[in-house]
């Protein structure tokens, strides 16, 4: 007998995830034997609903929303029996997309084939849990003016953030402490990938693997403007690993520190740095149809 939650984020998308919740929880209910729903209108009551939720012993808890209302299902989730699967109906719809979830069929899918993945989280400190990346710099800034911006919908919204940022672009120091050694440096962004992309599916970190142990580091460092405008469609390709102003660790632990650098992760802000983050394998237990 599978017993699941649904959590309805209904601002998610401009209300998408509202529009969305009747269509949603039918189908969900064909694949399991019971559903609550539960809908909440703040962050603060979503994430006490989540925690609810698993504490009473839910089989799955599934997200209806985008990377924000995904981030409070870890929250939730994170070294818990219960599974997070994540319907897609924000902006981003990162953690969705390396879950392989890319609509409600994608799931009932998985839930009646009993498909599970068990997932690294990283963990800043011993609070925040992220699963997708956690960035700080000219990234975070972007992230902080595309969570401002009313238009456009998607990914493009992210893409204009990254334009209008460019135009105040400055390096600062930055120190990357991992178990290999310590970098430093003046840098333009940091990234720190559990898995590969952010932003509305920009692979910031290519070659990072949810399921080995490591998270894989991305830093840019100082590098004219023009240099940057050229690298920018290489974002989207994963190419831009390959050019001279980047650098790239793998690592199970990361100590950043820079002044008036913020951290965000899984797009929602956590705090300045310094911030201490680690690898913690096998955190999560996500539905997800096999790859």
């Amino acid at each position: 007998m599978t017993r699941a939650a649904l959590l309805v984020c209904p601002a998610s998308g401009k209300g998408r995830a509202a529009r969305m919740a009747g269509t949603v929880a039918a189908r969900l209910r064909t694949a399991v034997d019971s559903l609550d729903l539960h809908v909440a209108s703040s962050a603060e009551g979503t994430l006490a609903l989540a925690r609810r939720a698993v504490d009473d012993g839910v089989d799955v808890l599934v997200v209806l929303g985008g990377d924000g209302g995904a981030h409070l299902g870890v929250q939730a989730c994170a070294g818990t029996s219960t599974a997070l699967a994540v319907v897609p109906a924000g902006t981003g719809n990162d953690l969705a997309t390396a879950l392989g979830t890319l609509s409600v069929d994608d799931v009932v899918g998985a839930l009646c084939d009993g498909a599970r993945r068990s997932l690294d989280l990283g963990r800043v400190g011993n609070g925040t849990w992220f699963a997708t990346v956690l960035c700080a710099g000219f990234d975070s800034a972007v992230n902080e003016r595309a969570n401002a911006m009313r238009w456009p919908a998607g990914p493009r919204r992210y893409d204009l953030a990254i334009l209008a940022e460019l135009a105040g672009l400055r390096p600062e120091r930055l120190v990357v402490e991992t178990e290999g050694g310590t970098l430093e440096l003046d840098a333009l962004l940091v990234a720190i990938g559990n898995t590969t992309s952010y932003g509305g599916g920009i692979p910031v970190c290519p070659d990072a693997d949810p399921a080995d142990g490591l998270f894989d580091v991305t830093v840019v460092s100082a590098a004219p403007r023009r240099t940057l405008l050229r690298m920018l469609p290489t974002l989207r390709t994963g190419r831009h690993v390959d050019h001279p102003a980047v650098r790239t660790l793998r690592a199970s632990a990361v100590r950043l520190a820079g002044p008036g650098w913020v951290g965000y992760a899984d797009g929602e802000r956590v705090h300045g740095l310094p911030l201490e983050v680690s690898c913690r394998p096998g955190a999560l237990t996500a539905v997800s149809p096999a790859v």
